[in-house]
């Protein structure tokens, strides 16, 4: 071998060594990279993780069990009510106005005010707008006030019509509109208290827009503000025309159904306080006007006066037996909106209501704990928290750490009977109960979002996004009408929250059933695939959007 071909080959061969060992410098040092990131990890998990868990799953069995005890309570408070025929017939004095004498316009009649706030409702003004119209009650005792704040024209124009139409029959009725939209539906209902001939009225009724009262309503609930001068309010059942309209609006009949005959009874019978509804009630003007008038400070204005009102010392009454007709969204994007606007009002009226309540003097300390406890913190605010943080997070999360568990009686016994209390409230449809507990946990998304922005007072806490409606006449055409569900732009229907929630279940589930030694993959799989549904947009109706 050549001298040059000597020098070559230990260069060669000293190249390979080098690389050599590079290769296993950095194969060494990769592997100990990751042994460390694994110590660490196992440090963590044992010192931080894990012990945060352990807290988190106590926290949780405290306000799972605190939630019970607030539905047991309610459950034994309705109990009672039944058995013992406590009708608010028998609690507060009530003497029927004889209808005889509406045809004669006897004097003994207080004037009364309807009002029925609109916004772009041509699918239901016509059918609301003769509901109210007749409502028997004295013509001369009456005003039919139709607060349009449409920015569709043709909305408007079919809703003046309509109100001009009844007017050549006799009804006094009119039609108001303001140039702007200011304070949403409390700013209208503001607007339409400032007429000079609202001065003449006693007491105002309020019907939304897909309302329909039967023409008693007056006869059935004037005569309690009548004889029971501290009662400001009077207030009725919703009833949903559209409940059997698909498996959503069944859904939904099931938690507005126990929160009327439970939630809303209780309150009324016990401290007489509720959340008004902001809709099938009588308001006493008086006791209105006192408590500040419509307030817009949140979307709530409707519960915003009921606790003015309260805190002013007034008292409010619920008709379990006087139920009017209402219609329930049927589109997803429709009830998004509502359950948004239902459960960050009230949170963020908690923010600012609280100290108002704890320094009221004209409310008892028991009346103050009711609206502070159970009323705002626990159905307001541990009940969403609780399905969503307990049952789509924290649950989940058991499976990859063994060394956390959640006792039985709290992940499947204590669920169990709460949701058994409300399927009380409608046992129809008590065979759908499976369904509507994956659909109120993929909702309770939803509200804990919007819970977290009505208490930081952050985000979309001051949008109104009016629920869309159908109309009762006209569902079954508009719907027929809609454009068949793969016609619906993707990013119209997709929610990624909702699909991001249902991946991570799904993973726990897998996780579980391959290594876990529980069975809750069962449930975890199962509540995927309803976030899977929600997230895509499988549910309810599609109702194309208006040309508005």
């Amino acid at each position: 071998m050549s001298p040059l071909a000597f020098f070559h080959r230990l260069a060669h061969d000293t190249l390979l060594l080098s690389m050599s060992q590079v290769r296993s410098f950095k194969a060494s040092t990769w592997e100990d990279t990751i042994t460390r990131i694994s110590l660490w990890w196992e440090q963590a998990r044992a010192v931080v993780v894990v012990p945060v868990f352990k807290f988190l799953v106590a926290l949780c069995l405290i306000m799972s069990v605190m939630l019970f005890v607030e539905m047991m309570y309610m459950g034994l408070v309705v109990a009672y009510i039944k058995l013992f025929k406590r009708k608010p017939e028998k609690v507060y004095k009530w003497v029927a106005m004889e209808e005889d004498d509406v045809e004669c316009g006897g004097e003994i009649f207080p004037m009364v005010l309807v009002q029925i706030p609109m916004y772009n409702e041509k699918e239901v003004c016509e059918q609301s707008i003769a509901a109210a119209c007749k409502i028997s009650w004295p013509s001369n005792r009456i005003i039919i006030q139709v607060l349009d704040d449409s920015t569709d024209p043709a909305s408007k124009e079919l809703v003046k019509k309509e109100c001009e139409r009844w007017s050549k029959e006799g009804v006094n009725i009119t039609f108001e509109i303001r140039d702007n939209r200011k304070g949403y539906k409390a700013g209208a209902l503001r607007e339409g208290m400032k007429h000079s001939y609202v001065k003449q009225c006693d007491y105002v009724a309020i019907f939304d827009a897909d309302f329909q009262p039967e023409p008693d309503f007056l006869f059935r609930t004037v005569p309690f503000l009548i004889h029971n001068p501290k009662l400001a309010l009077v207030q009725g059942r919703w009833e949903f025309v559209n409940a059997g309209q698909c498996m959503m609006t069944r859904l939904q009949e099931m938690s507005l159904s126990y929160h009327f005959m439970v939630e809303q009874q209780v309150g009324s019978s016990t401290f007489a306080f509720f959340g008004f509804n902001g809709t099938a009630g009588v308001w006493r003007i008086s006791a209105l006007n006192e408590s500040g008038g419509w307030n817009d400070q949140t979307t709530v204005e409707d519960m915003d006066l009921a606790v003015r009102a309260t805190l002013r010392g007034w008292k409010l009454l619920y008709l379990d037996d006087l139920k009017v007709k209402s219609e329930l969204p049927c589109s997803f994007n429709a009830l998004r909106s509502q359950q948004h606007r239902w459960t960050c009002g009230p949170a963020n009226l908690f923010r600012k209501m609280a100290g108002q309540i704890i320094r009221s003097e004209n409310v008892s300390l028991w009346k103050k704990l009711y609206m502070l406890y159970s009323f705002f913190f626990m159905r307001k605010l541990v009940a969403h928290v609780l399905s969503f943080c307990f049952y789509c997070v924290i649950l989940p999360a058991t499976v990859l750490f063994p060394e956390v568990t959640v006792p039985k009686w709290a992940a499947f016994y204590l669920p169990s009977l709460i949701t058994l209390l409300i399927a009380l409230g409608r046992l129809r449809s008590i065979h759908l109960l499976a369904f509507w507990v994956l659909f109120e946990n993929a909702m309770s998304l939803v509200r804990t979002k919007a819970l977290v922005m009505g208490l930081f007072e952050t985000g979309r806490v001051q949008e109104w996004v009016v629920t869309e409606k159908l109309g009762d006449g006209l569902k079954t055409k508009l719907i027929a009408q809609a454009p068949e569900e793969h016609h619906v732009r993707f990013r119209d229907r997709v929610h990624l929250m909702e699909l991001l929630v249902g991946v991570y279940l799904l993973f726990c589930g897998c996780y579980d059933i391959i290594y876990g030694k529980r069975t809750l993959f069962l449930y975890l799989l199962f509540q995927s695939m309803g976030f899977f549904v929600v997230g895509f947009g499988y549910v309810g109706k599609y109702v194309a959007a208006s040309s508005s």
